[in-house]
């Protein structure tokens, strides 16, 4: 009957989505991989077999447990992490797997459920109140902890997607000039490396005195405006700084490539341009299957994974494209609609880091294969080849369905 019970129970919405994602994905793949030597698209094949009794897994387990265990399952994530500097495999340069025999398993894609859990928990206790400065402080904790562990990897690209945490913790109650400071730090960041500091100083001097003059009088405290404008200033003449000494070279490389100073199209942004030249000659209606030129021929580096998304718009044209867009934005609206209806904090908050942590991903990928967004190696959900990443996806999203499922039985 209990089995019965979560049958009917489940959103068979989302479920079917993610199985249309999921093959849509492995035929991309082995579009992709027909030009490569490696049997990708069979151990992609493999991987999708072994997620059907994952999930089984997932939705047998009481849905209280997570919710009980959630630190827990938050602290061996830590330790998983904190594990590869000791025994982590290094690829490609990075630290970011653990090795059995010839399988390699990333930690850190099943670090984003565990985080989602432990910021679940600790929203849904009643005594939490993010306008407090020491709640903020332990919230703040819980997304920056595992971002220490997976930077010196290093992986910036799987650190920056906890950066979505911050507008689940937002909207949770964080004041709003968090996610301001995050903004306005980018924007200056991006324009000190556009233009000479000394015009970045004097437009935000510009901008607090605008600010300053436009509040009401009671609200105008002159100190504050110039704190502000003093730390916006050191941001901005420290920028040189680290650009040239924190980041390295293939990172400054790539923003140098996307903001316009440099044009490398054989070296450093032959991914990009090549990923730019097979996504535009899809046309409207695309290639047809198996039929994509620059995937056949191997142009675009890395297509299999990070740069799938090109296989999707040379074989599926612009339509293709847009349908495989919609399904995403599809299951990110029922996530946060089934979230909306959740009974408890919990599950309502998890729900939450689950439609932010798929949408992130999502935009990152597409916005780096198209050229917008440097290349920091982000896979998309469900599409990019990789046991690891497709595990960790499929569990983020199944505890929350599981959760959803049982919220009939929630008072």
């Amino acid at each position: 009957m209990k089995n019965q019970s979560i049958k009917k129970n489940l959103d068979w919405t989302c479920i079917i989505i993610y199985s249309v994602l999921v093959i849509m994905g492995w035929l991309n793949i082995y579009s992709s991989s027909l030009s490569s030597i490696e049997d990708t698209y069979q151990k992609q094949f493999a991987f999708i077999l072994l997620t059907i009794p994952l999930i089984f897994i997932i939705l047998g387990i009481d849905g209280k447990f997570y919710e009980k265990y959630a630190s827990i399952i938050f602290v061996i994530s830590l330790l998983s992490l904190a594990g590869l500097f000791l025994f982590g495999k290094t690829i490609a340069g990075q630290r970011c797997w653990y090795a059995l025999g010839s399988f390699t398993i990333q930690p850190s894609e099943f670090a984003k459920a565990a985080t989602s859990l432990a910021i679940a928990k600790y929203l849904s206790d009643s005594q939490i109140n993010l306008k407090e400065v020491n709640r903020q402080i332990q919230a703040l904790a819980i997304v920056f902890l595992p971002v220490l562990l997976i930077l010196p990897q290093p992986d910036p690209g799987s650190a920056l997607i906890y950066s979505v945490f911050l507008v689940v913790l937002y909207r949770e109650g964080l004041p709003s000039w968090y996610i301001w400071t995050g903004f306005i730090t980018i924007l200056l960041f991006m324009l000190t490396l556009l233009l000479e500091p000394q015009y970045v100083i004097l437009l935000a001097l510009l901008i607090i005195t605008i600010v300053h003059f436009k509040s009401r009088p009671a609200d105008r405290n002159i100190f504050l405006s110039g704190i502000l404008f003093a730390l916006m200033s050191g941001f901005v003449l420290s920028v040189s700084y680290v650009f040239q000494n924190v980041f390295k070279q293939h990172h400054r490389d790539r923003f140098n490539i996307l903001l316009g100073k440099t044009v490398d199209l054989k070296g450093i942004g032959y991914n990009t341009n090549q990923s730019e030249i097979a996504i535009g000659s899809g046309g409207w209606l695309g290639k047809g299957f198996l039929e994509g030129t620059q995937t056949k021929g191997g142009f675009v580096p890395e297509q299999h994974t990070d740069y799938i998304f090109t296989t999707v718009g040379e074989e599926w044209g612009f339509v293709g494209s847009l349908a495989v867009i919609a399904l995403f934005v599809g299951l990110f609206l029922r996530v946060i609609y089934l979230s909306e209806r959740q009974k408890t904090k919990f599950s309502r908050v998890y729900g939450y880091c689950v439609a932010g942590i798929l949408f992130i991903h999502f935009f990152v990928n597409i916005a780096m294969v198209i050229g917008i967004f440097p290349t920091i190696g982000v896979p998309l959900p469900f599409f990019s080849y990789g046991g690891s990443g497709l595990w960790g996806f499929t569990i983020l999203l199944f505890i929350f369905l599981k959760m959803d499922a049982n919220k009939v039985n929630e008072w």
